[in-house]
């Protein structure tokens, strides 16, 4: 009782507090930098101030295995919607988001996303579909900049869903290298149906690179299979390690 006091009246109004203040700065430096790097800079801040508040534990691994200043896709397992900010917090790229259509038609968070420079994916539209994906390749190339998907398309139950393959299109494309990503935990601080984090512990665990120069389109069914098995390999130590 005590405890859903203390988020009715206390966190959960703080939470809104927060975001309604770091979208406002978010906004303000939309104008000011148009590239989104700014933008991704708050998102991060905003990202970091949450978990703090929930008493969210971070364990990240794998980290000597990317380049602050380098451009991959990056690919990870969906187990919550606490996953973005987790990967904002704990993932130093300048990075943009491949996210569903639909959520750029929700009111704020579409503005911030278009504004953001995050990639739309029209998943009702094959051929729109795969424009994204060209654009995402162009812009990683043009920018220097990477991209993060999650290949499962949608939150899971906790068993990891088989990939989709546009994260490997978008690495051949812009000839990067791709990084399967495992993140555990965050289904049990924020578990389905909950707009609040809990507190707990979380494990990241970035995998080595893999390359992708010289892969044509054809082979992105084969470069998606690998991926998934290197993020349920890395799913398997976090577990080892938990034991």
């Amino acid at each position: 009782m005590l405890s859903w006091l203390r988020t009715v009246f206390f966190t959960g109004p703080l939470v809104v507090l927060l975001t309604t203040f770091y979208g406002t700065v978010d906004l303000i430096v939309s104008f000011i930098d148009s590239s989104g790097d700014w933008q991704h800079g708050v998102a991060r801040m905003w990202s970091r101030t949450l978990l703090l508040m929930g008493g969210v534990r971070i364990s990240l691994s794998g980290i000597e295995n990317i380049h602050p200043n380098g451009s991959y896709v990056f690919a990870a397992n969906h187990l919550s919607l606490s996953d973005t900010p987790v990967v904002l917090a704990n993932i130093p790229c300048q990075f943009r988001f491949m996210a569903k259509n639909s959520l750029f038609n929700v009111p704020f968070i579409g503005f911030h996303l278009r504004r953001g420079g995050h990639i739309p994916v029209p998943r009702e539209d094959t051929r729109a579909a795969v424009r994204a994906v060209l654009d995402a390749g162009r812009i990683i190339r043009q920018r220097n900049i990477s991209v993060l998907q999650f290949p499962e398309g949608s939150r899971s139950n906790g068993e990891l869903r088989p990939f989709k393959e546009g994260a490997a299109m978008i690495a051949i494309a812009a000839g990067v290298p791709i990084v399967p990503v495992a993140i555990e935990g965050t289904r049990a601080v924020m578990p389905p149906g909950s707009l609040l984090m809990s507190p707990g512990d979380v494990r990241i665990r970035i995998g080595k690179p893999i390359p992708t120069e010289g892969l044509t389109s054809r082979e992105r069914k084969a470069l998606t299979l690998q991926v998934r098995e290197q993020v349920e390999a890395l799913l398997a130590e976090i577990h080892k390690n938990t034991v």
